[in-house]
């Protein structure tokens, strides 16, 4: 299934279910977003948007606390889950997505390769999940491979 497909799938479940998803992205820098809203009528089921690419803007916008970012770093599970609860709260929908990661060339390490992501996914009255990938490739190869992989957890999850 291609991104198009897939957008559109998530969308016509969305609308089904009557569900506003909101995003925080990182290493994406919104490329969910947009894909989200390239499609007509996304008004339906798209809140907003966080494009959060630095610490600081984590922190104004979603309040990830200082204290996750020095002890966790960024690209952590943690930071990932406090994405999209910040997201959740600081917006109308009903679900939070978020993404962080390391797109490279750099930025890597032998601890937190190129092509780590963390997911975050939330809803109102219920637990975060938070899902991890590796991904393979250049820079482009691996934000559209997490653009994919974050649409398919939230159909996964929504499907649940």
């Amino acid at each position: 299934m291609d991104l198009s497909d897939l957008v559109k799938t998530l969308s016509d479940v969305l609308r089904m279910k009557q569900l506003r998803i909101c995003c925080a992205e990182s290493c994406t820098g919104g490329l969910v977003c947009s894909l989200i809203t390239d499609l007509a009528g996304s008004s339906d089921i798209f809140d907003r948007g966080f494009v959060t690419y630095s610490n600081q803007s984590k922190i104004d916008l979603l309040g990830v606390s200082q204290a996750i970012l020095n002890q966790f770093g960024a690209v952590s599970a943690e930071c990932a889950a406090a994405m999209a609860l910040g997201a959740l709260k600081n917006s109308e929908a009903d679900l939070a997505l978020s993404i962080t990661g390391i797109a490279g060339p750099s930025g890597g390490s032998a601890e937190k390769p190129v092509g780590l992501v963390y997911f975050g996914f939330a809803r109102r009255q219920s637990e975060v999940v938070v899902a991890q990938i590796n991904l393979p490739g250049e820079r482009q190869d691996i934000r559209f491979a997490a653009a994919r992989a974050a649409l398919e957890l939230v159909l996964n999850k929504i499907g649940e």
